[in-house]
């Protein structure tokens, strides 16, 4: 058996284009133009490079983005008041701060400040409660790439096992609650469970987000089983700085029935869910200033 490989990029390009037709739709109605704010601390290469493709994307599906690169010195008081400023700033409706942040600053404090109603990544506690009692307003990214990388292949997931490698609160936890509240039965496993393999083999969904490469082997799956890798790993330069997941993906194509390849599955799917995030917060934003109150914005949107 062969497992099928699930294109991310074609997938991106989906949600894409019903990003593209939300975005003028809110125009035709409203006349606004959905905003995002980039907010770059330091000149970490990578950072530079995944806020370059997020604000060229967001152009070419009619979002506007506005930039705001400030050195690494930055201080955290320096950082909230341009949090604050693009809070109270009506044309913006996103506000995206990209991590990691410089080791002075807190990253915690930092994601709490964004209102709840422009947290683009969901990562807001508030959001973060919505989503663990089941009424999602904004979810995390990455764990709405993979819902829709998974509804790509089965579109009814009620009763399904998943288990969940990595319980951080960017992809991990979220991702559990996005699969709860698809009915599932979810298992989260860390560096502390015992018998990661075991959890492993009873899944028919798979979701890996740790960062170790090939930590996942052919034989921890489930013959049949969904996998979605999240992990991103580049390898030593003796192996030419080839990226690869956090799943043996040569081993897992032979037992798994659909899998997400590195790079070209979740990475793709992840920024797409950022512009449909920001559509959706442009909408929250239009349909509760009409309202004439911002805080009272609710419904639940998972994709435009």
């Amino acid at each position: 058996m062969t497992a099928q490989i699930i294109d991310g990029r074609v997938e991106a390009d989906k949600l894409l284009a019903e990003v593209g037709f939300g975005v003028a739709e809110l125009k035709r109605q409203t006349a606004v133009t959905p905003c995002l704010a980039v907010v770059l601390v330091g000149d970490d290469p990578a950072s530079e490079i995944y806020v370059r493709s997020k604000t060229q994307l967001a152009a070419a599906v009619g979002i506007r983005s506005v930039k705001h690169a400030l050195s690494a010195s930055t201080t955290q008081a320096e950082l909230m008041e341009i949090i604050d400023a693009l809070n109270e700033d009506p044309a913006v409706h996103g506000i995206l701060v990209q991590l990691p942040l410089p080791p002075h600053i807190s990253t915690d404090c930092v994601l709490s400040r964004i209102i709840r109603e422009k947290d683009v990544d969901g990562f807001h506690p508030a959001n973060a409660g919505s989503l663990a009692v089941g009424r999602p307003t904004i979810v995390p990214c990455t764990p709405l790439g993979c819902l829709r990388l998974v509804k790509s292949v089965r579109s009814d997931l009620t009763g399904l096992d998943v288990v969940v490698v990595g319980h951080s609160r960017i992809v991990g936890r979220p991702a559990a609650q996005v699969f709860l509240n698809e009915d599932c039965s979810v298992t989260v496993t860390h560096k502390e469970s015992r018998d990661v393999p075991g959890h492993c083999r009873e899944a028919d969904i798979l979701v890996v987000a740790v960062g170790h490469p090939h930590l996942i082997k052919g034989d921890w799956i489930k013959p049949g089983a969904i996998v979605i890798d999240v992990g991103i790993n580049r390898m030593a330069s003796g192996d030419a700085g080839r990226i690869v997941g956090d799943v043996d993906f040569a081993a897992a194509l032979h037992v798994a029935g659909a899998i997400t390849p590195v790079p070209g599955g979740v990475g793709p799917m992840t920024v797409a869910a950022l512009m449909s995030n920001t559509v959706a917060c442009a909408k929250g934003l239009s349909s509760a200033g009409a309202a004439g109150d911002v805080s009272r914005m609710k419904g639940e949107t998972v994709f435009v």
